[in-house]
């Protein structure tokens, strides 16, 4: 992943650069020799500020924060989002504005600072609905099942507007379910750290349903190495901007208990409790085409990155 003789070091911004996919990604860009600035609301959680990182503390609702930030920068990585998938219906107008609004006014201020590439991460469980086929395809319909899915579709069409009408060069990529460091247990979404968490803490793993959910899981490692192969993609005029990154192979959350059972030191209790409709049957990725595109793949099996996780997460002394 090593940059070549003949690229240099690009000026990126990482907006939501403090969260658990974005800490993970500027450690993989400073580690590339890339110049890094963070936009986020708020610090992060489980990680010190890294010398030679410009850290702007704003929002992407306050648009003068955004036109600040986009100054002199080659790659945007778009991470930051307002709403979940499980609660965006609760208030859809609400996702709409903070998302699609805020987001269009970016892809404005990219455009007009000359900003070379932006990589959004779209979501790659939630824009297509209940699937037809698995592993799912980019070509597969989109039917959403939550406002959530529906936003981050509707953003992927304005990045596609701004490249046909002023030449806005972008990627995106529908990411699966990434778990791994920097990842916070006690969050509402990311069932990896929270079960983890559970498990360190003594406290029983609640299952929604009867388990046999599955879910497509991705490293964060890969992940990112999978953000940065999207930045550095330079694509041909018919080639495709939508990539899906997940790991290819899909595990029930019954599974998922159960490797995660071979990998910790301590009991493992589980609850089952009611079903959400918000979670479809099933959702696996096709990352066929990132793989021949990117040139990417990923590297780490579910058993193997959840050993890693479970490091970092016991040094956290949850207990």
């Amino acid at each position: 992943m090593r940059k070549t003789e003949h690229q240099r070091a690009m000026k990126t911004l990482v907006i939501g650069g403090n969260g658990f996919i974005g800490t993970n990604l500027v450690d993989l860009l400073l580690s590339q020799g890339h110049d890094v600035r963070v936009l986020d609301r708020y610090p992060s959680r489980y990680k010190e500020p890294i010398a030679g990182v410009e850290y702007l503390v704003g929002d992407l609702g306050n648009h003068g924060e955004v036109h600040d930030a986009v100054q002199g920068i080659d790659w945007v990585f778009h991470l930051a989002y307002t709403t979940l998938p499980q609660t965006s219906n609760d208030d859809p107008v609400y996702d709409i504005r903070s998302n699609i609004g805020d987001t269009v006014q970016l892809l404005q201020e990219c455009r007009q600072v000359n900003v070379k590439k932006v990589i959004f991460i779209s979501s790659g469980g939630t824009v297509y609905g209940v699937p037809e086929q698995s592993p799912i395809p980019e070509e597969h319909p989109n039917e959403p099942t939550c406002s959530y899915g529906i936003s981050k579709l509707a953003i992927e069409k304005y990045l596609n507007l701004f490249h046909k009408l002023w030449g806005l060069e972008y990627v995106v990529a529908r990411l699966s379910n990434p778990y791994g460091r920097q990842q916070n247990p006690n969050a509402k979404q990311g069932a990896v750290a929270v079960f983890l968490g559970n498990a360190a803490s003594g406290k029983p793993i609640t299952i929604w349903g009867d388990g046999e959910v599955v879910r497509d899981y991705i490293y964060i490692d890969d992940a990112v190495k999978a953000l940065l192969a999207a930045a550095e993609y330079k694509p041909g005029v018919n080639d495709p901007r939508i990539f899906n990154v997940g790991a290819g192979c899909g595990h029930s959350l019954n599974q998922l208990v159960e490797t995660i059972r071979k990998v910790v030191d301590v009991p493992v209790k589980v609850n089952y409790t009611e079903s959400r409709p918000v979670d479809v049957p099933a959702n696996v990725l096709d990352v066929t085409r990132a793989a021949k595109h990117l040139k990417w793949k990923p590297e780490v099996d579910l058993e193997q990155g959840l050993r890693e996780t479970w490091k970092w997460i016991r040094s956290l002394n949850l207990v």
